[in-house]
């Protein structure tokens, strides 16, 4: 199993109580083959959203992906179900985040790997120094990679090399379909400089609800502030919320953000401590950790990010066009 950059904690759990039940019934699932069965797709599942949807791009007919989670939900809380253990076992090839952003799948991916099938984190192919380390955690690296769109570009690359491997007969399928796809956000990735850029640096500050867009503040040079941590489990104290609406009353911020897959109480609180001081200000929305309904334009990963630019833009006081990146992508120009 390629675990770059992850340090998977050993712990005794549940399920690996029921997999070794399972093992004990003789239900242990087979050794998968290393090569695509002939004559049909071959089955690949992944885990977020964002995940699913490069992993879709690149390997084109030549799978089927099947995402485990949906719309809203949140990845450093999802605990797999029996199902998605049955269907992780099925797989041929499985692809996560990575960076311990699935924190509650550490243990199934360890097991199914052991199997001998590609499990493999999209991030695995950046760089460490192309990371951002968490604060005091020397070696663990902040999960949310995707917030930078050159960053994630560059695990499309890492998939469309995983799946040459797999199955070279369609070797230059998955590259070029990966090299059209880092097109694309080629062209999202100037957008978003060009809009949050138009910002006025005074009101060019990100208060939103837990800490996921420190590489989007890192990329796109906008300062990001929020009352959570890096991951959804930790708690916003009072303190941290007591000190951005002081912040707030002093740059007379004109939005904060709330998210999609997380609770909102905190902006809310802050929102409320803002009025108390005699400033108002209003509240956007913004994905995260998961993108938007399956189907729409917010539910694929362009459409996440351009969604979100547009929406800080706007509502920070910047220009971004009606259209979003949106009609740029299909066939305007960026100038």
């Amino acid at each position: 199993m390629n675990m770059t950059h992850h340090k998977f904690p050993r712990r005794v759990s549940l399920l690996a109580l029921f997999f070794a039940l399972l093992a004990a019934m003789g239900c242990t699932p087979t050794t998968p083959a290393t090569s695509p069965p002939t004559g049909k797709p071959y089955e690949i599942v992944t885990t977020c959203g964002m995940v699913t949807d490069i992993v879709r791009q690149v390997a084109g007919p030549h799978a089927n992906v099947t995402g485990l989670m949906g719309e809203g939900v949140d990845p450093h809380l999802y605990k797999p179900t029996r199902d998605d253990v049955a269907r992780l076992n099925k797989a041929d090839v499985i692809f996560y985040g990575g960076l311990t952003l699935e924190g509650k799948m550490v243990d199934v991916f360890e097991r199914v790997a052991r199997g001998g099938k590609p499990v493999v984190p999209v991030t695995a192919g950046l760089a460490p120094e192309k990371l951002r380390e968490l604060p005091g955690l020397a070696g663990h690296f902040d999960p949310h990679v995707w917030m930078d769109v050159s960053l994630w570009s560059e695990c499309v690359q890492h998939v469309a090399e995983t799946l040459a491997k797999y199955d070279p007969p369609h070797a230059s399928d998955y590259l070029k379909n990966a090299k059209d796809q880092r097109q694309e956000l080629e062209l999202l990735d100037k957008y978003i400089l060009k809009v949050i850029a138009s910002i006025p640096e005074k009101q060019r500050v990100l208060v939103t609800s837990h800490d996921a867009f420190e590489y989007f503040s890192r990329r796109y040079s906008i300062p990001v502030k929020s009352p959570q941590g890096v991951s959804t489990e930790s708690e916003a104290g009072a303190k941290d919320i007591n000190d951005l609406v002081e912040f707030l009353a002093e740059r007379k911020l004109p939005a904060v953000f709330m998210e999609t897959s997380t609770n909102a109480k905190a902006i809310q609180a802050i929102v409320e401590g803002a009025a108390q001081h005699g400033v108002k200000v209003k509240t956007g929305e913004l994905f995260s950790d998961a993108m938007g309904a399956h189907g729409t334009y917010e539910g694929t990963y362009i459409g996440m990010l351009d969604a979100n630019a547009t929406t800080i833009a706007r509502a920070l006081g910047g220009e971004a066009p009606a259209g979003g990146c949106n009609g740029k992508l299909k066939g305007g120009s960026h100038e």
